[in-house]
């Protein structure tokens, strides 16, 4: 009688573990949203600050799939369509209404060019590398993108801006980071992938270094370390494609360019076999004109 108890609690168990990534998935989204209200009601760093919660959450339920092997189809899209809000719509509507909703009444096109970017970039990503172990991103991540832009109100707020680059107009630059961001995302410069964390290797242990570093600063002046340091890994990525060459270790054929070769054949076959022959056009079988 009790021996179905321990099955049902395994089966609990993986219910559970299989919706965890997805739980993180909707916690992204829910940050995406609430970044999008805090910049409505003027509060510029506390949405920007959503956003960098949002791209953490983004890499913990990526780690956690594998982890736990529950990396889904489903899972895959669901993450595709909150990035695109996440860090596609909500840093770009940060970005109007902090630095653009006064230039005029046709400056929203800078958002929705950077969101049309963001969401080629998406869409290029699950089709080249979804579901697959990477050494390298193709584009700039739409994480590091949207964090960057996002955090740059806080940067312009610091002593450091108003000491050494008071000069420099704040919303044209803005302008021109979201253009320069929204490139790289759908350019062929690869960005390297966060290392894993481990003691065996000295890769995995730089990580842990890296990633203790990245905590401290992060949480006693994120004003002065969020922004600084994703133009430094977009910087990283351009000065690595400059020197190692664009076509580095580039994925077979960019979706944004090519078409896709079997599609074309499929399609010529097809043709071919609907192509009525001159025995079937007559009234008599096909095989009667080979006996002729």
């Amino acid at each position: 009688m009790n021996a179905p108890q321990p099955i049902s609690r395994r089966r609990r168990l993986r219910r559970g573990v299989v919706i965890l990534p997805s739980a993180f998935t909707l916690g992204n989204l829910f940050l995406g949203i609430w970044a999008i209200i805090h910049a409505s009601r003027g509060q510029y760093a506390e949405a920007g600050w959503m956003i960098v919660g949002a791209a953490i959450m983004d890499l913990l339920d990526g780690r956690i799939a594998r982890f736990t092997a529950t990396g889904s189809a489903f899972g895959e899209e669901l993450d595709s369509l909150v990035d695109a809000i996440s860090f596609g719509v909500a840093p770009a509507l940060i970005a109007y209404f902090a630095f653009f909703r006064e230039g005029g009444e046709w400056s929203w096109i800078l958002s929705f060019l950077y969101i049309v970017a963001a969401v080629f970039r998406l869409a290029r990503f699950n089709i080249e590398q979804a579901g697959t172990a990477k050494s390298a991103f193709h584009g700039l991540p739409s994480p590091t993108a949207g964090a960057c832009l996002a955090t740059y109100f806080a940067f312009t707020q610091t002593a450091f801006w108003e000491r050494f680059l008071p000069h420099i107009s704040i919303p044209r630059t803005a302008g021109f980071l979201m253009l320069f961001v929204g490139v790289l995302m759908v350019s062929n410069v690869l960005y390297p992938v966060v290392p894993r964390f481990s003691v065996r290797t000295w890769g995995g242990r730089f990580a842990i270094v890296l990633m203790v570093a990245a905590l401290v600063s992060a949480f006693t002046h994120p004003e002065y370390f969020f922004f600084p340091f994703s133009i430094l890994y977009i910087t990283w990525g351009l000065v690595h494609s400059v020197f190692a060459g664009f076509q580095d270790r580039l994925p077979e054929g960019d979706p944004l360019e090519d078409e896709d070769p079997e599609e074309q054949q499929a399609r010529e076959l097809e043709y071919e076999d609907i192509r009525p022959r001159r025995g079937m056009r007559d009234g008599a079988p096909s095989d009667v004109e080979d006996r002729a």
